[in-house]
């Protein structure tokens, strides 16, 4: 909204009757406040050209254009907005004496030589802005006039004492600062929110209710920038959905969202949309679980337990999403892809049914349900969740949008790049795994778990795997080599099991290699060992099938130290180039012997879900053997 030349008796006559309207209850009302209701004007006269002169004249400066045109409509005025209860015309306007001494702490800050400029721009504002507030609830506004626009416009900052954020906060002119008044009065007035006294239903409400309906269509139709703009304006005048659609758009657009206000239980999205989504922010936001009030049965008393459900379960990473529908049946498909690490297939799957989704009423336009679901959230890229929002859904049609790639590369070599595992490194990372062939993900611990019955966990990101696995640890051993594994499918008819960083270094005269082991069943195995940040750059491969060691080889430093059986002549050193001088060259070395495993297995590891998703785990058997007569090892305890 913008106010234009000569818009002003129009704008504050809306004003002053969306006022009166509101307030039904003259008992509550000063006798000031009774007269404007009963004149429905919440000014006085208007200021003459000679006042406004002399004023100019006791100031010492003409005022800006837009202040300027309001006192020719009104010399004063009554409740502008919720805190300030009467502003200044001609004759209450002065400079600011900063009675409070707020100057010298506000001036000492803003200085500082890190600020940026709009910052220290403010240095003297308190010794030098117009003072408009004459009645307020501990409000300043002050126009400032060296923050002057091209358009000779004053800016008008306003401060509160009681406000969270510090420092005064900024409108462009007198008319923006209007403006923003009239739509904080829209969002505190009477009646809004179904309380007593009249309902406060205006042309203003109509239109910025109409633009609301507009930007829900808007949205379904994958317009969601439209929508957008839409939806800012009306969450201005605090229109009902407006803020909760526009969180929506925002945080699937990739930011954090612009905060959800509380959910209330008599939203048909309170359990299966808001809440989760409420549990993993307050999750990912490290914040105690006594925070969560939603399980309070005083507060709460028809929902508590189930909140309290939700709760542990997102805390615990086994929380579900579970929509209706052939969506929902697409959901319960694409999470089976991603708790293997298949998070390109499980995309795809969401993405076909996206246009078959429903909403759960006029304040919902995703499903925004995926995002606290652990094992699809991480699935949802930033590319992917605007490929949401683009797409046509809830029965609405329009063009469909360009699909986002995929993001898991094909193959091994990928875990050679610089930062492949953590992309703030500039260094390949360490790692190890077992790629096995004829067997499922969940067949592994039968054959490698380190105890009889070892199971999978639930889904863990990698920074929890230690934590649940050895939650009380106090003992560790440089002989006890059991290393804790995520598992997933490695391609066609091959599984994973994959530890970063591992717990040991590779010992050439320790070191027995798993992959009989896990080839016992008839099948093949293949053992790969990578250390990059160590003094020493290594990389191991050894090979079984049937349950029989068929190669292996070891690479330390460009130099090849063991050799067992035949190893294929793709994977042979001189073919791969480890003998290189520099560091750049052995990695380059190291991708073409991961390129060529890729092709002779057909095998591949997911980079999304072991950098950012969630897989099931288990603790291995050890792959180094027990101490030998004679020799010594290291044990440490914590107490």
């Amino acid at each position: 909204m913008e106010i234009q030349h000569g818009d002003w008796l129009h704008f504050l006559t809306q004003w002053s009757e969306e006022w009166a309207d509101s307030h039904g209850r003259v008992e509550e009302l000063s006798p000031d406040d009774v007269a404007a209701r009963r004149g429905r004007w919440l000014g006085t006269d208007p200021a003459t050209e000679a006042d406004i002169t002399e004023m100019e004249d006791r100031l010492g400066l003409a005022m800006p254009p837009s202040y300027r045109e309001f006192l020719r409509v009104s010399d004063g005025w009554s409740h502008a907005g919720a805190f300030v209860w009467k502003l200044a015309g001609t004759r209450e306007a002065h400079w600011h004496d900063d009675a409070m001494g707020l100057g010298e702490d506000f001036d000492k800050y803003w200085a500082e030589e890190d600020n940026p400029e709009e910052v220290r721009a403010q240095v003297g504002l308190w010794s030098r802005a117009l003072q408009l507030d004459v009645e307020s609830d501990m409000t300043f506004v002050l126009l400032d006039p060296q923050d002057v626009g091209p358009d000779g416009e004053w800016a008008v900052r306003v401060w509160a004492s009681w406000r969270a954020n510090g420092d005064p906060e900024r409108y462009p002119s007198f008319a923006a600062f209007m403006i923003a008044m009239h739509q904080e009065f829209h969002t505190h007035a009477p009646g809004r929110d179904g309380e007593d006294g009249p309902a406060f239903i205006n042309s203003t409400t109509r239109a910025q209710d109409a633009a609301v309906a507009r930007a829900w269509t808007a949205a379904l139709r994958g317009r969601h920038e439209e929508a957008a703009a839409l939806l800012a304006e009306a969450q201005k005048y605090g229109r009902p959905y407006a803020h909760e659609l526009l969180d929506q758009i925002t945080r699937l657009a990739g930011s954090r969202g612009c905060g959800t206000q509380p959910p209330h239980p008599d939203n048909p999205r309170f359990l299966s949309e808001q809440l989760p989504l409420k549990a993993a922010d307050l999750l990912n936001s490290g914040q105690p679980a006594e925070d969560w009030h939603y399980s309070d049965p005083k507060i709460f008393p028809d929902t508590a337990r189930a909140a309290a459900d939700i709760q542990r379960a997102v805390r615990e990473g086994t929380y579900r999403y579970q929509p209706g529908g052939a969506f929902g049946e697409a959901v319960h498909d694409a999470r089976e892809q991603a708790r293997w690490g298949d998070t390109d297939a499980a995309w795809q799957i969401l993405r076909a049914a996206i246009p078959s989704w429903e909403p759960l009423g006029p304040g919902h336009i995703a499903p925004m349900g995926l995002l606290a679901d652990p094992l699809l959230a991480p699935v949802l890229t930033v590319e992917r969740r605007l490929e949401i929002l683009r797409t046509p859904r809830g029965g609405e049609s329009g063009p469909a949008p360009a699909p986002a790639g995929d993001r898991n590369p094909d193959g091994l070599s990928w875990l050679a790049r610089p930062g492949a595992l953590r992309p703030w490194q500039t260094s390949a990372s360490d790692y190890r795994m077992i790629l096995v062939e004829g067997i499922a993900p969940d067949e592994l611990p039968a054959l490698l778990g380190s105890e009889p019955g070892t199971v999978l966990s639930p889904p863990l990101r990698q920074w929890d795997i230690t934590r649940h696995h050895r939650p009380d640890q106090r003992v560790s051993s440089s002989y006890d080599d059991k290393p804790l594994v995520s598992v997933g499918r490695a391609g066609p008819g091959w599984c994973f099991a994959f530890e970063q960083d591992p717990s040991a270094r590779f010992d050439t005269e320790r070191f027995v290699s798993p992959a009989p082991d896990a080839s016992a069943g008839g099948g093949r195995a293949i053992v790969i060992w990578h250390e990059w940040r160590q003094d020493t750059p290594l990389f191991h491969v050894s090979a079984a099938e049937g349950g029989t060691l068929r190669y292996a080889f070891t690479v330390s430093a460009g130099t090849l130290k063991a050799t067992v059986g035949d190893v294929p002549a793709e994977l042979t050193s001189p073919a791969l180039g480890f003998d290189a001088p520099d560091a750049d060259g052995q990695a380059a070395a190291a991708a073409r012997a991961l390129d060529a495993i890729t092709l002779l297995h057909g095998v591949t590891v997911p980079r999304l879900a072991l950098t950012e998703g969630r897989l099931h785990t288990f603790e291995s058997l050890s792959w180094s053997r027990p101490p030998g007569p004679g020799e010594t090892y290291v044990t440490i305890s914590i107490s």
